[in-house]
């Protein structure tokens, strides 16, 4: 599972069960931030999820800047699962260029970027 998380939404990717492919899921509201990870768990724990790879925004500098921490602050609190952090520089840029690509218009539904971009990530790691 890889989640993509900003400061209004979290997008949500699955892996294939050989942990092959990446596949969008959804996207929960941050807040209240104690429903997201209730949610989040849920759907971890129905998809028999063990590990949780969490975007990190690094800066082109190659530092970690306040989202940076924010994020690993949110991932602190999904317990019971190995977090595993994934620089995500520039994942939104490119899930916007993705769906432009496959031509939906996201531009009033910005859940298909967050969840394109948890895809994105879950892709980087998957490849590792």
């Amino acid at each position: 599972m890889a989640l993509d998380v900003g400061t209004k939404r979290i997008g949500i990717a699955l892996s294939d069960f050989l942990h092959i492919t990446a596949n969008p899921h959804s996207c929960v509201m941050r807040t209240p931030e104690e429903d997201a990870i209730l949610q989040i768990q849920k759907i971890a724990t129905e998809n028999k999820v063990s590990t949780i790879v969490v975007g990190v925004p690094i800066n082109m500098d190659g530092t970690q800047g306040f989202q940076a921490e924010d994020c690993k602050t949110f991932a602190s609190k999904l317990n019971g699962f190995e977090i595993v952090f994934e620089d995500e520089r520039l994942t939104s840029n490119q899930a916007e260029e993705n769906l432009r690509k496959r031509k939906i218009d996201f531009r009033k539904n910005k859940q298909l970027v967050d969840i394109e971009s948890a895809c994105i990530i879950l892709e980087q790691y998957l490849g590792k």
